[in-house]
């Protein structure tokens, strides 16, 4: 199941790498997209906490 979460603080390359690579790490996670123009991340996988926690560790606040 793919969920996808609003980050409305991403743009730019380095955004796309740092929240990939801390999505990428959570358990069950199998594939991450990082869209620049509509500021989204779609993630098939894992556990909706720690994919929320994982983009704030890169330092991005996911929005509803």
């Amino acid at each position: 199941m793919t969920a996808t979460y609003s980050v409305p603080d991403i743009s730019c390359q380095h955004c796309v790498d740092a929240i990939t690579t801390e999505v990428t790490k959570v358990d069950g996670v199998t594939d991450v997209t990082v869209d620049l123009d509509t500021k989204t991340v779609a993630v098939i996988g894992g556990d909706e906490t720690a994919i929320v926690a994982a983009i704030d560790e890169a330092g991005y606040d996911v929005t509803q």
